[in-house]
């Protein structure tokens, strides 16, 4: 037994140390994301214009889902470059009576607030750099892509600027922590700076604007 033993012992020893001794694994090579998300949406005077709405009847917030593919093809001493893409989809709704009703018109009129629901959908690429290892990194990213955003009270039809592809940028930041070697939470701020929609007639369309959405919720890699 003791001509057995001491040999293994040894190789234990010395395996030990090594295995401790391992770099941490690198990022990547790809990660997929699922997030819930609580998307800000604009309240301007200018948005509900260009909807025929007034500013009241405006939800401003919602919520809505964010699914994204990266795969990270370059590391480049402490940065390691990813790309990938991204689907994101919000919804919000806004009834009357949920909000004080609105101040009289100059005639004195006071008009009713309507049930109003505004939807978000956007498309769009992303490279991205990345900061940290395998077991959990923090990135920045940007990219560009198409976007749909309509806001449409009940009784209405749509306006051009609710059905257009809107030309959209999208830059943000965020991170993962691999608690298990293919899972991870994780968590997303995005910015999507939106080009303007047509106009419809007498009424001009939606207006440039920059809406933040924020995500939380796995990665599996």
């Amino acid at each position: 037994m003791t001509r057995f033993a001491i040999p293994f012992l040894s190789i234990l020893c010395v395996t030990l140390p090594a295995r401790a001794q391992e770099p941490p694994p690198r990022i990547g090579p790809f990660v997929v994301d699922l997030h819930g998300t609580v998307p800000k949406l604009p309240t301007s005077p200018a948005l509900a214009e260009s909807h025929a709405l007034v500013a009241s009847e405006l939800p401003g917030r919602g919520l809505g889902v964010q699914v994204g593919a990266h795969v990270y093809f370059l590391r480049l001493r402490a940065v390691t470059f990813g790309f990938g893409g991204e689907y994101a989809a919000s919804r919000a709704r806004k009834t009357p009576g949920s909000t004080p009703p609105p101040p009289p018109t100059a005639d004195g009129e006071i008009v009713p607030l309507r049930p109003t629901e505004e939807k978000f959908n956007a498309v769009g690429t992303q490279l991205s750099f990345n900061f940290g290892t395998g077991r959990g990194w923090s990135y920045i990213s940007g990219g560009i892509g198409r976007s749909t955003w309509s806001v449409i009270p009940d009784g209405r039809e749509a306006f051009p600027s609710d059905t257009a592809q809107l030309k959209t940028v999208n830059y943000g930041g965020g991170a993962r922590w691999f608690a298990q070697k293919h899972l991870a939470f994780s968590f997303d701020v995005r910015f999507y700076a939106i080009n303007p929609g047509p106009a419809f007639g007498l009424i001009r369309g939606s207006p440039r604007t920059t809406m933040l959405v924020i995500g939380a919720g796995v990665s599996v890699k």
